[in-house]
């Protein structure tokens, strides 16, 4: 991999994997209009691990209460609070995920999923479901009124995202939206739900790249983790400051805009 590639391709990671916009729809680009070849399994290793330390670093304060409160909780009756609560809830969101990624590990279904066609058309039609969420969505909670049903919908619809061009932060959002959430309480909510979900991911491709016999270059993939971590970070950053006074509109223009270049290449 050249450093045009590792740095493009490190880059979409790192901003796709927060915006609700697909990372899967962006990675296939490079690929068909500069006819790169797949970056494989350790470069994804080290953009996955980049982009779960920039969240887990910008969320940290959050994180380490919700350890606190939840392990409190669980081992020692402690007191019920809002963090314990929410750390409990993000668990329980995660279920869905990884009972559905299982089964479609195990049945194939994800590899059958995976091309142009449905890319194209998901991109356009959860883009257009995100706006719809947008604009007729009451907003009136926040993520400290996250309840028990609203977290397993939440986690029910990020089981989707197993389908590509889906985007799991584009469809939590949108539930979360679709519940009665605000902007920045839905994206919140997400952006913590994604946590375990990329920590699972990371392990498993870890755990793949390891039983493969395979030569790793380390520059490659410390250089993927920076670069994917730090575009991350800032993207959280700017994502959460922006989408509470513009909304998701624009997100939704652009992924039908990129549903019309999709059609265009591939047709």
């Amino acid at each position: 991999m050249d450093h045009t590639q590792l740095v493009i391709l490190a880059l979409i990671q790192g901003i796709t994997e927060f915006l609700p916009i697909s990372s899967s729809a962006h990675l296939i680009l490079p690929s068909r209009l500069l006819g790169w070849p797949d970056q494989g399994l350790a470069f994804d290793v080290a953009v996955h691990l980049g982009t779960l330390v920039a969240v887990i670093a910008y969320f940290r304060k959050d994180l380490v209460l919700m350890f606190q409160d939840g392990l409190s909780r669980c081992l020692f009756a402690g007191p019920a609070t809002v963090h314990s609560r929410q750390a409990w809830f993000l668990v329980l969101a995660t279920l869905p995920a990884v009972f559905f990624g299982a089964l479609a590990s195990m049945t194939g279904f994800d590899e059958v999923v995976r091309s142009e066609t449905v890319i194209t058309v998901t991109t356009l039609v959860f883009g257009l479901l995100l706006g719809w969420a947008d604009i007729a969505a009451r907003r009136d909670h926040g993520s400290a009124e996250v309840g028990l049903r609203q977290a397993l919908l939440i986690g029910v619809a990020q089981a989707l995202a197993i389908i590509p061009g889906t985007s799991r932060s584009g469809i939590t959002i949108t539930a979360g939206l679709a519940l009665g959430m605000t902007r920045r309480a839905a994206s919140r909510f997400s952006f913590l739900l994604s946590v375990p979900v990329i920590s699972a991911a990371t392990v498993l491709m870890l755990f793949k790249l390891l039983l493969a016999p395979m030569a790793i270059d380390w520059y490659d993939m410390l250089a993927g983790a920076v670069i994917s971590g730090i575009s991350a970070w800032l993207c959280l950053h700017s994502f959460l400051a922006l989408v509470s006074r513009v909304g998701f509109m624009p997100f939704v223009v652009y992924r039908v805009l990129l549903a019309g270049v999709l059609v265009t290449l591939f047709w």
